[in-house]
C-alpha cells in the first residue's frame, strides 16, 4: 500500500498529465478562433470533443477518486500547494461526475461548433442561422443544472462555478444599487452637464499605427512579449496556455483606434494575471484566476481604471500624437472629455464606463430568465431589443450589433458576464486601497513606468492564482467585503470632471 507521500506524488503526477492536456486544449481554441482554414473547423471541433472528453474523464475517474478518497482524510498533513489542489480537484470531481461522459463530449463538440456557426451568423446578421445551435445549448445547459441541483435559483449554480459564492440574491441587491446610482447620474448629465464633442476623435488611424501605440502601452504595463503574442481575431480574448505563453487578441477598426487599443489594454491585463501566478502553481489546478470576476478585475483596472484616467493621458497622449499627428491638433483636455464621452451604445466592448455595468445586466436578467425557464431562445432576440430600449432608449436594428454581438453563448458561458461588473466593482476597491498604501500613484500613472502597480497587483493578488477564493483576495487586500460605493464614487468624479458638473 502506497504511503500518503507517495499517493501525493502521484497525485501531482496525474495533475501535470491533466494540465498538459489543457493546455493542448487551450492551443486548439486559440487556433481556431484566429487562424484555422474555414474548411478545418468541422474537424478541429472533433478534436475539441476528444480532448474535452479525456480531460472530463480524467476529473472523474477512479484514479481521482482513489487520490481524494487517500488523501483526503490527511489533508492536514500536505502542504497548502497540494491541499488546496486537493480540493479543487475534489470540487470539480463532485460537479462533472453528474454529468455522463457522451453527454459532456457531446456537448463540447456542440459548443466548438456552435462558435464558428455563431461567427458566420455574426457576418450574415442572421440569428435565425444560430438559433437552433443556442436552443441545443440552452437545454443542454438547463439538464446539465438538473444534474448539479441547486438551492434558491437555478442560475446560482452557474454563477458559482465562476464566481464562488455568489448569488442572484446578491447580485441583484449591488446591481440595483449600481444601476439607481447610474442612472441618477446619466439624468444629472443630460439636465446639467456639457457633453464632449465626439468629432474631436473622428480620425483614421491606420491598423499599424495602432498597433505600434497598443504595444507601447502593453510593454509599460508590464506585458512579457517573450512570453505572450498579439493577434487578430473576431471576437477579442486571452487565452493562458502556461505562465509562459499567454496570449492576447483584438479587433482593429481604422476609423474607431479606441476599439483596438482600449481592447488591447483589457485583454493585456488579463494576461499580466496570468503571466504573474506563482510558477510553483504550474500544472495544478490553481494556476487559474481566483474567479472570473477577479480575472476581469485586473483587465477592468487596466483599462478602465487606469487607462480612461486623466494621469495616463498625460504620458500616454504625447506617444499618440507622435505616431498620428492628427491628434496633435485636439488638446489634452479635449481629448480626454472626448474620450470619456458617455452615450447610449449597442455593442457591450465599445461601451463607455458609465454604461458598460447597463450591458451586462441586461445580460444577466436574460439569462437567468434562460435558465429558470422563463424566456426561451425564439423569443430571446426580441427580449434583447426591448431590454436595451428599456435600459439604454436605443433598439438594435442588426444582429450583429444586437444579440450576435458576443461569443459567451456560442461557448455555453451561461454565467460569466456578472463577473465582467463584478470586475469593475472589484477593480474599484483594489484601487481605492492602492491609492491608500501607493500615495505618489498619480506620479505613477503619469510616468513611463508603471512597475510599482503592476508589483503591488502581484503581491495581492496575482501570485495567488486560484490558491484564494475571490472574496478572500478581496477582503485580505481591501479589508471589507464586496461593496460597489467605491465604483459609484469614482463615476461620480470622473464624469463630474469629463461633463462640468457642479458637485
Amino acid at each position: 500500500m502506497n504511503t500518503v507521500e507517495e499517493t501525493k506524488t502521484e497525485f501531482l503526477a496525474f495533475l501535470k498529465k491533466k494540465a498538459a492536456l489543457e493546455e493542448a486544449l487551450n492551443l486548439v481554441y486559440w487556433d481556431i478562433r484566429t487562424k484555422i482554414p474555414k474548411k478545418g473547423t468541422e474537424g478541429r471541433a472533433e478534436v475539441i470533443g476528444v480532448l474535452s472528453e479525456q480531460i472530463f474523464e480524467m476529473e472523474v475517474s477512479e484514479e481521482m477518486a482513489a487520490f481524494i478518497a487517500t488523501l483526503a482524510p490527511h489533508r492536514a498533513e500536505l502542504d497548502e500547494i497540494t491541499a488546496k489542489s486537493l480540493d479543487e480537484s475534489n470540487r470539480v470531481y463532485a460537479l462533472n461526475k453528474k454529468i455522463p461522459a457522451k453527454e459532456f463530449r457531446a456537448y463540447s463538440k456542440l459548443v466548438a461548433e456552435a462558435e464558428n456557426v455563431w461567427g458566420e451568423a455574426r457576418a450574415e446578421n442572421d440569428f435565425a442561422k444560430f438559433a437552433p445551435y443556442l436552443e441545443e445549448i440552452v437545454t443542454m445547459k438547463r439538464k446539465f443544472v438538473e444534474y448539479w441541483g441547486y438551492e434558491q435559483n437555478k442560475y446560482d449554480t452557474l454563477l458559482d462555478q465562476y464566481e464562488p459564492g455568489m448569488t442572484v440574491e446578491v447580485l441583484d441587491s449591488v446591481f440595483l444599487k449600481l444601476r439607481d446610482a447610474i442612472m441618477t447620474l446619466r439624468g444629472k448629465m443630460a439636465r446639467e452637464g456639457t457633453a464632449p464633442n465626439p468629432d474631436l476623435l473622428r480620425v483614421t488611424m491606420p491598423r499599424e499605427k495602432q498597433q505600434t501605440f497598443s504595444e507601447q502601452i502593453l510593454t509599460k504595463m508590464g506585458f512579457d512579449f517573450d512570453a505572450g503574442r498579439l493577434d487578430d481575431t473576431i471576437h477579442p480574448f486571452a487565452i493562458g496556455l502556461n505562465l509562459h505563453d499567454v496570449r492576447i487578441t483584438t479587433r482593429y477598426d481604422e476609423d474607431n483606434f479606441k476599439m483596438a487599443v482600449f481592447g488591447i489594454i483589457h485583454e493585456g491585463g488579463h494576461a499580466i494575471y496570468e503571466q504573474n501566478f506563482n510558477p510553483k502553481l504550474a500544472g495544478t489546478p490553481l494556476k487559474e484566476g481566483a474567479s472570473m470576476g477577479i480575472h476581469e478585475s485586473q483587465s477592468l483596472f487596466y483599462e478602465i481604471i487606469l487607462g480612461s484616467s486623466f494621469a495616463f493621458w498625460k504620458s500616454n497622449y504625447k506617444n499618440l500624437t507622435k505616431l498620428e499627428p492628427k491628434f496633435a491638433q485636439v488638446p489634452l483636455e479635449d481629448f480626454y472629455r472626448a474620450a470619456n464621452l458617455s452615450e447610449s451604445s449597442l455593442v457591450r466592448i465599445e461601451a463607455d464606463i458609465l454604461t458598460y455595468p447597463l450591458h451586462i445586466m441586461i445580460r444577466y436578467e436574460l439569462e437567468k430568465a434562460l435558465m429558470n425557464g422563463e424566456l426561451e431562445v425564439a423569443d430571446l432576440k426580441e427580449a434583447w431589443n426591448n431590454k436595451y430600449e428599456e435600459y439604454l432608449g436605443i433598439r438594435p436594428e442588426k444582429d450583429s450589433e444586437g444579440i450576435l454581438q458576443d461569443i459567451h453563448w456560442a461557448g455555453g458561458d451561461f454565467g460569466y458576464f456578472p463577473s465582467y461588473a463584478l470586475g469593475l466593482i472589484y477593480a474599484a476597491q483594489f484601487f481605492h486601497t492602492m491609492e491608500r498604501e501607493l500615495p505618489e500613484l498619480d506620479q505613477i500613472i503619469e510616468s513611463d513606468d508603471y512597475t510599482p502597480i503592476r508589483e503591488w497587483l502581484t503581491e495581492h493578488i496575482h501570485q495567488y492564482g486560484k490558491l484564494k477564493k475571490p472574496l478572500e483576495i478581496l477582503k485580505d487586500t481591501t479589508g471589507e467585503g464586496l461593496n460597489p460605493d467605491y465604483l459609484i464614487d469614482l463615476l461620480n468624479k470622473r464624469y463630474e470632471f469629463v461633463y462640468n458638473l457642479k458637485s
